[in-house]
């Protein structure tokens, strides 16, 4: 078999996930000799659209980690994916927290679309909360971390592509998780042990807007109205990317359950996490 394409597929609202996924995707593609291609399906036409791939792909899929599985509102959209009998590297970036059952959420959906999972990782970005908690990362040391990983996953995938007893017959990589039925979603809490639910907030524009509609272009949701960017025509998933990719810096919370979360977040997650990376047995390459 032969590996002809080398993808970096991701869905990323604040371009965390994209920069680790590129890299890892950009380095597997040199070291395969193989091309390499993107498919962000962040917005929502792309996830619509959905995608196609084949034997000769190897796909690197990122997503974020929210509330510690895959994102709820991507589940739907993972249908409109065939995995075509590709390579798959699962990638979940979280916001120095802990990606909980995401990556095990994560194998289990590339593998009921098609694709054969031979590597995983988790990579932290900067929290999409947050300017602090993680800030900058992925940084150099993660996307050194990232193109090594991606290197080690072309190899791995070379090698299976050449054998002649196929792949199919792979076991199920390991990874970190509850096994099926996940763990429910994290749940924040105060300091009293009460739940704090934030589903339903949605961030509030400052006069500092000047109606450029970026943020309603932005939204991976479309929930962001065009003609006013102060309405939201559909659900908020708390992603970011209206806060931080803001020109105008113009948009901010102010519900107090959001704000205290957020803040108990940054006080106590300042440890640096580390990225976390697995692969398949089957050529004497284990977990790290």
């Amino acid at each position: 078999m032969y590996i002809k394409t080398v993808w970096a597929a991701y869905f990323s609202a604040t371009q965390t996930t994209k920069k680790t996924v590129e890299a890892i995707a950009g380095e597997a593609a040199q070291s395969c000799g193989a091309a390499m291609k993107c498919w962000d399906w962040t917005l929502p036409q792309a996830r619509t659209e959905g995608k196609a791939f084949s034997e000769e792909d190897v796909v690197i899929f990122g997503t974020p980690v929210y509330a510690g599985r895959v994102p709820n509102v991507l589940l739907g959209d993972f249908e409109r994916i065939s995995g075509g009998g590709a390579m798959a590297v699962a990638v979940c970036s979280y916001g120095n927290r802990h990606y909980d059952d995401a990556l095990i959420e994560l194998r289990d959906l590339l593998e009921r679309r098609g694709f054969r999972v031979i590597a995983a990782a988790a990579f932290i970005g900067e929290h999409s909360f947050s300017q602090t908690l993680a800030a900058g990362r992925p940084d150099k040391e993660d996307l050194r971390i990232a193109k090594q990983f991606g290197a080690r996953a072309a190899a791995l995938a070379a090698s299976l592509a050449q054998r002649q007893d196929g792949i199919e017959s792979l076991p199920k990589l390991c990874v970190p998780g509850t096994e099926a039925p996940y763990r429910g979603y994290y749940r924040p809490q105060d300091r009293s042990g009460n739940f704090i639910d934030i589903r339903r907030v949605k961030p509030l524009t400052s006069e500092a807007c000047n109606a450029c509609g970026l943020c309603a272009k932005l939204c991976p949701m479309g929930s962001i109205a065009l003609q006013d960017v102060r309405q939201f025509t559909g659900i908020c998933i708390k992603c970011g990317a209206c806060i931080k990719r803001c020109p105008q810096k113009a948009r901010y919370y102010d519900d107090s359950g959001y704000l205290y979360h957020k803040e108990e977040l940054e006080e106590g997650l300042k440890r640096r996490a580390e990225p976390e990376l697995f692969f398949s047995s089957a050529c004497g390459i284990e977990g790290e």
